[in-house]
């Protein structure tokens, strides 16, 4: 039973990780933790449409925040989750 909630998870991931939008997030927080107007800056993406592709990737636990002050910074989360996307990521070449 296990396997299969690993199989999954995994297939989860994936579906989170079929999105152009999302893998750029991803990609760009490879950087370094940015908060949601310099990610829509360096993405050239409008806010709301960044917030929910962020939500999408917390819940999934790819990405994590944190609250300074006003601010809310996102970075690459589950270390776990990070590992397979920098497996996949470098499979792509990037």
């Amino acid at each position: 039973m296990a396997k299969h909630n690993q199989i999954d998870s995994l297939a989860s991931m994936f579906r989170v990780l079929g999105d152009q939008t999302r893998l750029r997030v991803l990609m760009t927080l490879k950087r370094g933790d940015m908060n949601v107007s310099e990610l829509c800056a360096a993405l050239r993406v409008p806010q709301p449409t960044i917030s929910r592709h962020l939500s999408i990737m917390r819940m999934a636990g790819l990405v994590s925040n944190r609250r300074e002050g006003k601010e809310i910074f996102y970075s690459l989360g589950n270390p776990a989750n990070v590992k397979i996307l920098r497996g996949i990521l470098a499979i792509a070449g990037r």
